[in-house]
């Protein structure tokens, strides 16, 4: 079969809702309308992994970006941006397009619009470094599933399609 060589990166909890810190999932276990919209325009999937799980585990508190900002959490951070770059790269060696990167906005790890994120501080800098330009975009917050979602969606589909 042939590939689509098209391919996404998502932060974690867009395929896994059940990693969010408790009370703040928007959904029962992932995103399904984004997901749909992928799989409907043949888009590879990569999920970054969540670096605040790997942290603190299931039953972390709710935190802020300053809260997670220390050497350790950094390094997490900075482990996981070198090995998706490291991705990327053997992707786009390969002929395939990487379409782009979904954050989540005002997530202490994740966002990328606003004040961004740790883990997306980390790796849009290797980015950079590496002089990689793909198209970034965030799940809003008042993005739940199925609901205030449609702006959002279409956005998406702008990058994915263009």
């Amino acid at each position: 079969m042939e590939r689509s060589k098209r391919v996404v990166f998502i932060s974690h909890c867009i395929l896994n809702q059940n990693a969010v810190v408790h009370p703040l999932a928007r959904a029962k276990g992932a995103y399904k309308d984004i997901i749909k919209e992928l799989m409907d325009n043949e888009i590879g999937i990569h999920q970054l992994p969540c670096p605040e799980y790997r942290h603190l585990g299931l039953k972390r508190e709710p935190m802020t970006k300053e809260d997670y900002d220390t050497y350790d959490f950094r390094i997490i951070n900075k482990n996981i941006a070198m090995d998706a770059v490291g991705i990327i790269i053997e992707y786009l060696k390969n002929g395939y397009e990487v379409l782009g990167i979904i954050g989540i906005n005002e997530s202490p790890t994740c966002s990328i619009k606003g004040q961004m994120g740790i883990l997306m501080e980390e790796l849009l800098s290797l980015l950079e470094s590496n002089h990689i330009n793909i198209n970034l975009i965030d799940v809003p917050t008042d993005y739940f599933d199925g609901v205030n979602g449609k702006s959002f969606i279409e956005k998406l589909h702008k990058i994915i399609t263009n």
